[in-house]
């Protein structure tokens, strides 16, 4: 990817002073994307700045060192005082130390749909093969530490983040979208919203076909997602916006999100909920990003002390992919 911003400055840079349109090309893993397009009259850029990728390592006494990272800033960023809400979003497991960049299709959507938003990916692997759940391991590998605290505080410190809850969405996709809601609907203060795409809700084994055995009933307890009125008196004092979606095809993990929906009703707990037509892959998840991303920048966006109470029980999306389950 550096190489490529290297090329195409070298290429685009003699132009900026005659006055022409500029495309800004960026692969974002397998899928090239129109990142900005500028034009230049005089020496002076029409957009501020251009969507940029920045590789970050955060400190994290969590994990014992550094957090990697990756951050896409919006368009305008560069050179202006504005404030921006942040999405964090974590990567499916089993994965490999850089699996952590493969998620430009994230990025790509909020920069199609001109959202206002800085997208954080962080690393969630650290070795070849690793599925560590997103759990606490212990001293050195405390992962919700890591994203919760860690991340949060180094992202608020380097760039213009809205520096609250109101201002910061949780999600994530299979194993992700459960260590999105295992670790945001734990810490809801920190989070305003929280999003599951094709997730689960008990820690797995790598295939996510048994429940991971963690040896005592503390350990399976901090293992399973909240579920229950505990959770729906969390959500008294902080309201959110709770949201997980799943393809009609998807074997492992329909099931799953059908019995949370269930289970969350019954605790009168608010959330939104909807099947799609899909199963578990990049092309349902790449075609309601989107969608699934604008909701909770929406959420995030109202207006500041007018809470939303949410949609208890199942809600489908508009439009004829979604479903109401």
């Amino acid at each position: 990817m550096t190489r490529w911003r290297v090329f195409l400055r070298a290429l685009i840079r003699p132009w900026w002073r005659v006055g022409v349109v500029a495309l800004v090309l960026v692969p974002l893993v397998g899928t090239t994307v129109v990142l900005a397009q500028r034009r230049v009259t005089g020496g002076a850029a029409l957009f501020p700045s251009a969507p940029q990728s920045i590789s970050l390592n955060c400190p994290s006494p969590s994990l014992g060192g550094a957090l990697p990272a990756l951050v896409y800033l919006p368009s305008g960023y560069k050179g202006s005082a504005k404030r921006y809400p942040v999405i964090y979003f974590l990567h499916g497991l089993p994965a490999n130390p850089g699996t952590y960049e493969t998620n430009g299709f994230v990025a790509a959507s909020v920069v199609a749909d001109r959202a206002p938003a800085i997208v954080v990916t962080p690393q969630g692997a650290r070795s070849a093969g690793a599925d560590r759940e997103y759990l606490d391991w212990g001293a050195g590998e405390d992962w919700p530490a890591a994203i919760s605290h860690d991340l949060v505080t180094c992202i608020d410190k380097r760039y213009r983040t809205i520096p609250s809850r109101d201002g910061r969405a949780l999600m994530g996709v299979s194993a992700g979208g459960y260590g999105a809601f295992n670790i945001g609907l734990r810490s809801l203060d920190v989070f305003g919203a929280v999003e599951s795409w094709s997730g689960y809700f008990e820690a797995t084994n790598p295939a996510g076909t048994a429940i991971l055995n963690l040896g005592s009933t503390a350990a399976q307890q901090a293992a399973t997602v909240p579920n229950n009125s505990a959770l729906a008196a969390t959500l008294a004092q902080y309201p959110s916006y709770i949201a997980f979606f799943v393809g009609d095809q998807d074997t492992r993990f329909l099931q799953d999100n059908r019995d949370y929906d269930r289970q969350l009703t019954a605790a009168g707990v608010a959330h939104s909920f909807a099947v799609y037509h899909g199963g578990h892959t990049y092309s349902l998840w790449r075609s309601q990003a989107p969608a699934w991303l604008a909701n909770a920048l929406r959420y995030l966006a109202r207006t500041p002390h007018q809470e939303s109470t949410g949609v208890t029980g199942s809600a489908g999306p508009s439009g004829p992919t979604g479903t109401a389950q």
